[in-house]
């Protein structure tokens, strides 16, 4: 078992590593083409590479438990764990929510869960999630010419702050090799999983939405929580509608394209509606304009719930 946990690691650094310059090789690139730093930072909100390329290869590779959670667990550490340490640590306020946003995050996973209604995403599904995740930011851009400011968030957000000193062709030479050097990565973490899975006796579903998903999806608290600390909880907010979308729009569009995703009993019943339960949270939440303490905490219980269930019954 050690030598497959060792490729997981490294799988896992690689795709890590090389997802924050896929990020700042597409700000790179976009700004080298004339596109505005506002229209990159809301086409990547919460846009996780690593989730997606491993979501994608685990679909072709037939691991349908690793791209189901790297669609409904990452998003989890996102809108549960992330957020409610955020929470717990630096209570949010904000001086105004327009209402459609919260509900825009709602409307994307209910869309997933009648989808998956007949346990299977098919690659029309897929279609029909990728038109929904485009349409979802185009609604962003409509806003914002209404005078809404969508902040940028995540790895895009420092990308854009910090700027980029590559030339274009630099970018897009830097675009490409992050791009295979991630598809690699998810190949060890794929080959790496089934050889511990096996060893462990687990199920590539429980596996995929819980440890899989917490380890590519950590991140998220370093995202949002010093982002709160400095006095900027809308970065944070971003950060989780943001991700909502990507992995329940986007992600999961490419992921059932590629090769329709069975959606079992077990995620159909239990882990898919205790997401849907936490987005309703915290939309409720923001539409009271505050992400309290004990909000937090109730994310943070939700999250716990969410991961151990499967080990324990």
């Amino acid at each position: 078992m050690i030598f497959p946990l060792f490729v997981f690691v490294a799988g896992l650094l690689m795709i890590v590593f090389f997802s924050e310059k896929l990020v700042e090789a597409t700000v790179g690139t976009s700004v080298g083409f004339g596109i505005s730093t506002f229209l990159i930072s809301v086409i990547v909100i919460g846009f996780d590479p690593e989730n997606l390329g491993l979501g994608a290869v685990a679909s072709y590779e037939g691991v349908t438990g690793i791209a189901v959670g790297t669609i409904i667990g990452s998003a989890m550490v996102a809108v549960a764990l992330a957020l409610g340490i955020t929470a717990l640590f630096a209570p949010m306020e904000f001086k105004e929510v327009p209402m459609q946003i919260p509900l825009v995050t709602v409307a994307a996973v209910v869309l997933f869960g009648l989808l998956s209604f007949d346990g299977q995403l098919s690659r029309f599904d897929g279609i029909i999630l990728l038109l929904a995740y485009c349409t979802a930011v185009w609604y962003l851009i409509y806003l914002a010419r209404r005078g809404l400011d969508v902040q940028p968030t995540g790895e895009a957000a420092e990308a854009v702050e910090e700027g980029t000193n590559l030339s274009q062709w630099q970018s897009i030479i830097m675009l490409a090799g992050s791009l295979v050097a991630i598809i690699v990565g998810s190949e060890w973490i794929v080959w790496a999983s089934r050889e511990l899975m096996d060893g462990f006796e687990l199920s590539d579903t429980l596996f995929g939405i819980t440890i899989v998903a917490l380890l590519v999806s950590i991140e998220e608290v370093a995202r949002e929580l010093p982002a709160a600390l400095k006095g900027r909880p809308e970065i944070a907010f971003g950060n989780v509608v943001g991700s909502v979308l990507a992995f329940f729009l986007c992600n999961a569009g490419v992921i059932a394209i590629i090769r329709p995703v069975p959606i079992s009993f077990e995620v159909f019943s239990f882990y898919l509606p205790l997401s849907l339960a936490a987005v309703l949270f915290v939309a409720f939440l923001m539409i009271q304009k505050s992400i309290p303490r004990w909000g937090g905490m109730v994310l943070v219980l939700v999250y716990l719930l969410f991961f151990i269930r499967g080990y324990l019954w």
